[in-house]
């Protein structure tokens, strides 16, 4: 019963945010950009930063981060680096690799997976972001579309509904 009440707390806290639909969508755009790159203890500041030098939504820019959780971190990190090492041509970097996936499964802090990340050299850290990079843009261009047209549907119920309450 308390899981059924929260979850409408929040969908009710959604259909309420402020803000014209594409601002909103743009900060879920960035959020969700920012969500599929391996910087976990800065997703949430780098898409808020996007939001507000492109006048996106800052929550839904916040929000937005959460595409990435504790259930696919693991998934996330692994396919940015293949996708990134495959483009970059890396080859027998695939001990180091494993070692940092071994510390995303086991649960170890961000921190400490940042700095050994950046740790085993540029080219490691370039293939991890080359790989996020791609996978956001890819995820995100065609989120703000689905988020724009959530959002203008939001607002025309919320209108139309205040229209009926008025007439």
């Amino acid at each position: 019963m308390k899981a059924h009440r929260l979850i409408r707390y929040y969908c009710l806290r959604f259909i309420r945010l402020r803000g014209n639909p594409h601002e909103l969508a743009l900060g879920m755009a960035f959020g969700i950009f920012t969500g599929m790159m391996p910087i976990m203890p800065f997703q949430m500041a780098l898409s808020v930063a996007l939001a507000l030098i492109f006048k996106g939504s800052k929550i839904t820019a916040a929000l937005g981060t959460w595409v990435s959780n504790p259930l696919n971190w693991y998934f996330l990190y692994y396919f940015s680096y293949k996708l990134g090492a495959s483009i970059l041509s890396m080859e027998g970097h695939s001990a180091i690799f494993s070692t940092i996936m071994d510390m995303v499964r086991s649960g170890v802090g961000s921190r400490v997976i940042v700095e050994k990340t950046f740790q085993s050299g540029g080219l490691m850290a370039a293939a991890f972001l080359l790989g996020g990079v791609i996978m956001g843009t890819v995820v995100a261009l065609p989120s703000y579309f689905v988020f724009l047209y959530i959002f203008k549907r939001i607002r025309r119920w919320r209108d139309g509904g205040r229209m009926k309450a008025e007439g």
